[in-house]
């Protein structure tokens, strides 16, 4: 037993296991606490984003002055005298902060507190078999200085000129100069909260790695982790790497919007270039910090649900490795308009198309799990299965972004809003349902209900397609992105029945997220009681109660004796092998001829 699990063996037998509530429930250092803490940010931020996305819909499809035009059913009692939503009616410059605070809430506050956040703190002490995190107070502070990032990004609708409205990406000098957006403190607001943010994200990476590195059970070895926890610690150090980038970038925007510096404002020779080439950095990363962990998640749940071994176990976790360091050398393919040479944008666009090789490997080896296999549909199945699908239409309509040529001609045009969409949404945001559905039963020792799962899924899986598919459409036809009347506009006046029909799809998948909601808290406290291993899945978090208790495994720490993924082994009469589970010597002896 190393060091450190002696050291937190001691720890934990000098903590009471009885707390009060305020120790228990708020200021917690219990891993599986933490997480949960997590995953309510996580849902509230998934909640106010979908609703601004919702307001943006809306604006397209029915303009605010427009001949069909009118208040938002249900917004006029916001306030008369709102500027960004008077009396209902959503303004130019409410419409600019509706959609760079709904991509900037559902990327930051949503996503990454639920992927990343929950499931990585109540995962990996119990996949790895270890009684916590490395570092229990510092996952606390974690927590709370998260929390106080996104209080102060949702406090920005609450001053005066409204939150930021310069889009998630903030490009100067638009975001540089005040008088630009019309925006002084909620801008300001935007920048302090992530830089808050990216301090809770590095205490966060740091207790991944540490437990991860120096935490394992005992006979865990590093090719007998999860492909979960596989991709929490590829998502870590992509964490601990891209957002110093970042919070530098922050301060000097900052500094140019409140002490007059020049860094990113040309009028006084600063460059905004440069904000675009820090951005990048930081943000083609960050797109796989938000999707691979999804992909750890669906490689779980389709080997359980297919009852098969994951195909090509190493290969999928080396192509999360190049997947990881390939995102770092291809940022450049969101600037191929800034004027680029063509040799650098070659290169850039070479490198991008390479990233296509490890993301086959995945894809085809997920295939592969389910070729053969005795499918179960349950709901976390059905959204590890659309995790896939939607993964691999993104993936494909990336293939035009990444070719400069036809990138310079959809850039800013719907078919990018598609993409990413497909990516995010229809990637990790799947992959986020299928963890909830997944693992819900160890989170709070109850089922959710599959009749509600499924019916969530196919208004989730339908509403989303029926959103975000013709947008491909409108982006080839020239439909320009982050516009506030599509009517004015004579060539797109066309497209408007189009943009109707997207808008009734988006409030179809609005009404989805409601049934989840109704299936989360009823199943919390009136779903049918869990066993210890309800899926009869082979990883070490199924052998602790559901749900855990203090220290997570009741007596000695497991002892691990083969890989995850040993489904419908030869070895024994079940069509599941834990890890834990030590075989009969002959038996063994047998397997090894």
């Amino acid at each position: 037993m190393s060091e450190a699990i002696t050291h937190v063996e001691a720890r934990h037998a000098a903590v009471p296991h009885e707390v009060g509530f305020i120790r228990q429930y708020i200021f917690s250092t219990d891993h599986k606490m933490i997480g949960k803490q997590f995953l309510t940010l996580g849902l509230l931020g998934l909640m106010m984003g979908g609703i601004l996305a919702l307001l943006v819909r809306w604006e397209l499809a029915w303009p605010a002055n427009g001949p069909t035009g009118g208040p938002v059913p249900g917004f006029g009692w916001v306030s008369m005298d709102n500027p960004l939503l008077p009396g209902g009616n959503i303004t130019p410059a409410g419409y600019n902060a509706f959609f760079t605070m709904h991509a900037t809430i559902m990327i930051f506050f949503a996503v990454m507190p639920i992927l990343v956040g929950c499931f990585g703190n109540f995962l990996i002490p119990l996949m790895i078999g270890a009684r916590d995190m490395a570092f229990p107070v510092l996952n606390m502070l974690s927590f709370w200085v998260g929390l106080t990032s996104a209080v102060l990004m949702f406090a920005s609708f609450f001053v005066e000129g409204g939150p930021a409205a310069a889009g998630w990406t903030s490009y100067a000098p638009l975001s540089a100069v005040p008088v630009y957006t019309g925006v002084t403190w909620g801008q300001h607001l935007w920048c302090i909260s992530l830089i808050v943010l990216g301090i809770s994200s590095l205490m966060g990476s740091i207790n991944y790695i540490t437990t991860i590195i120096n935490m394992r059970a005992p006979g865990m070895t590093w090719f007998r982790l999860p492909l979960v926890i596989w991709s929490l610690f590829i998502t870590a150090i992509l964490l601990l790497l891209s957002l110093p980038v970042l919070t530098s970038a922050l301060g000097m925007l900052l500094f140019d919007r409140m002490a007059g510096t020049h860094f990113f404002a040309p009028s006084g020779g600063g460059e905004p270039l440069l904000w675009q080439h820090l951005f990048w950095f930081f943000g083609h990363p960050e797109v796989y910090i938000l999707i691979v962990p999804a992909m750890g998640v669906a490689s779980d749940v389709l080997s359980v649900f297919a009852r098969k071994p994951i195909f090509g176990y190493h290969a999928m976790a080396f192509s999360m490795i190049g997947i990881a360091g390939l995102s770092w050398i291809v940022w450049g393919h969101h600037m191929f308009q800034s004027g680029m040479s063509p040799a650098l944008g070659t290169s850039f666009m070479l490198s991008t198309m390479v990233i296509a090789v490890p993301s086959a490997i995945k894809t085809f080896n997920w295939l592969g799990t389910l070729w053969g296999g005795n499918i179960l549909l349950t709901t976390p199945m059905l959204n590890a299965i659309a995790f896939v699908s939607m993964f691999v239409i993104g993936g494909l309509s990336g293939v035009f972004m990444a070719s400069t040529p036809v990138d310079i001609y959809i850039h800013d045009t719907y078919f990018i809003v598609a993409h990413i969409h497909y990516v995010v949404f229809g990637g990790s945001i799947f992959g986020a349902f299928a963890a909830i559905y997944y693992w819900f039963p160890k989170m709070f020792g109850r089922m959710m209900n599959e009749t509600l799962g499924k019916i969530h899924f196919a208004f989730t899986f339908i509403g989303f397609n029926w959103t975000f598919l013709p947008m491909h459409i409108l982006g080839v036809g020239g439909h320009m992105r982050r516009i506030y009347d599509p009517t004015q506009y004579d060539f797109l006046k066309p497209f408007q029945p189009m943009n109707t029909f997207i808008t009734y799809g988006a409030l179809i998948l609005g009404a989805g997220q409601l049934i989840l909601i109704v299936n989360f808290f009823w199943s919390m406290f009136a779903g049918k009681r869990a066993e210890k291993n309800p899926w009869h899945a082979n990883t070490l978090e199924w052998e602790a109660p559901s749900p855990p208790p203090h220290g997570n495994f009741p007596g000695p720490l497991p002892t691990v004796y083969r890989g995850p993924y040993e489904y419908s082994s030869p070895l024994v009469a079940e069509d599941y092998l834990p890890q834990a589970r030590r075989l009969e010597p002959q038996t063994a002896a047998a397997a090894a001829h």
